[in-house]
Parts: structure tokens; sequence; C-alpha cells
């Protein structure tokens, strides 16, 4: 059998050999290799290639301490599981016994706690107003409950009054006002909290007394020279007798538009002192 030879293809033919005597033309260049496509600015670049991840030394130890953690707790509770019970002691015990014997009444009454020097109704302990009185504006004229306010208002430093009885431990209170002649009174019993008896003797101290009576803890005083009433220009003379018994204090006050006559102080205060004994 025989073929046909096969012409050569365009491509694989090499190039015509030019005729004798004519100039040398310029060969074709060669075909260009295609260039990579060159990444644009929009197209983000492709990072570096990472080398393969070493273990950390802290991962490493936390796993192997989590790992022993939970490993020993596991051994642990095997070994407690396996154990027995322990037997819990009994619930009920004996009770104390006491040896039986007859009661002081004496001994159990020197045993208690002392009761207050002064409780109960603290108005039937104040002085009544004398025949002949009259009221004293609007002030109680007859043994009357009065609140920490309403003694701080007595007084020029109400606020600072105010404030000192209620964090002084005070109680309650009871007050009588009255006015006779030219003489206006004021008698009043202020009593604190049992734990704060202390307080109510502060109110005695800080100033030279004279004494009323031998047996009373506290004094008066008779003011010389006078002073003024609350926002008026109306003088007074004033005087105070004060005494304290227990938890309790005893405050006598008399003003008048002349120097107060010690003896009558003193008769109100030793008269409302033998009250509270």
């Amino acid at each position: 059998m025989t073929t046909d030879p096969v012409a050569p293809s365009p491509v694989d033919a090499p190039p015509p050999t030019p005729p004798a005597g004519a100039p040398d033309l310029p060969s074709a260049p060669p075909e260009a290799a295609p260039l990579a496509a060159m990444p644009s600015e929009d197209s983000p670049a492709e990072p570096p290639a990472r080398g393969p991840r070493r273990p950390r030394p802290v991962l490493l130890l936390v796993s192997g301490l989590v790992l022993g953690a939970v490993a020993g707790g596991g051994v642990g509770y095997a070994i407690q599981a396996n154990r027995p019970p322990t037997p819990l002691p009994p619930v009920q015990v004996a009770l104390p016994s006491y040896p039986a014997g007859a009661l002081d009444p004496a001994v159990a009454a020197a045993a208690a706690p002392s009761p207050l020097a002064i409780d109960g109704d603290l108005r039937k302990l104040l002085l009544t107003a004398p025949s002949g009185s009259t009221a004293w504006d609007d002030y109680p004229d007859t043994p009357s409950w009065v609140t920490a306010g309403e003694l701080a208002e007595h007084e020029g430093r109400t606020a600072a009054v105010f404030k000192q009885l209620n964090t002084r431990g005070f109680r309650r209170a009871v007050e009588i006002d009255w006015k006779q002649g030219d003489l206006k009174v004021r008698v009043s019993l202020i009593q604190y909290t049992a734990d704060r008896a202390a307080e109510a003797a502060a109110r005695t101290l800080g100033r030279p007394l004279e004494p009323f009576a031998p047996e009373a803890n506290g004094g008066y005083e008779v003011d010389s020279k006078a002073s003024y009433w609350a926002e008026t220009t109306e003088p007074f003379y004033g005087a105070d007798a004060v005494a304290q018994r227990g938890t309790v204090v005893m405050e006598v006050k008399v003003f008048g538009t002349r120097p107060v006559s010690p003896e009558v102080l003193k008769d109100l205060a030793k008269r409302q002192w033998e009250r509270l004994v």
C-alpha cells in the first residue's frame, strides 16, 4: 500500500531562501511570551506564604495542667467512691443536768438588772401651776408631753440643741409653763435612754452652780445682767436651776423684768427635786 507524501504545514516549513542578489530583510521578531497579570490597585495583594505553626509552650503547659487536674480529680473520686461510708454520730445527746435546790429570792433580785430610777408617766412628777397664775402665751400651763423640737425652740441655738438631743439618747420630756405677776416660770423633765445616763449628767456640768438642796445632784444660777428676748428689744433677767437623777434631768427656769430673787428659784427647784426622790 502506498501513501502520498504529506506536504509540510506552513508552521513547520522552514523559512524561504531569498533569491540571489536580493537585499537582506529583517527577520520577524520572535513572539513575545504572555506577561503575567499584574495585580491592580483595587485587588488585595496575596499574603505571603506562612510557615508551619509550631506548638506554643504556654498552650502546652496549660493543657498539661488541665489534663493533670482532671485526671487527679477522677482518681480521687474513684478512690473515695470505693471507700466504705463513715457512720455519723448519734443526733440525740444527753441533756445537761442541774442539781435541784431552792431559789433564794434575794440572790435572784440582786442578779436581775436594776429598774430605772424614774419611769412611768413623767407628767405626774411635775409641779403644778400655783393658784392665781395665768397661761404664758401658748405654752402648756398643765403638765404636758413635749418633743425634742419644742425643747430646742426654747433655746437660742435651736438647730444645735435639736441635733444634740437626738444624737445623745433623748427619750422623752414633759413641761409646764405659767406666768405670775412679772415672773414667767418653766419647769421641764428631760429623760434619756438607759444607756445614755452620762448624757443626762452632762447637762448639769460645765458651769459653776450654787446648791439649792444638800442632797441634790445639781445647783442654781441667777443672772445679774439683762438679756433680750429673741427678735425683740425687750430685756429680761434669767435664773435657772438644774439637777439630775438617774436618766432624768430637771430644769427650772424663771424670767423677770428685774433680777430674780434666788429664794424664789431655790424654792421651786427644791420642791421639784423632792418629787423625783
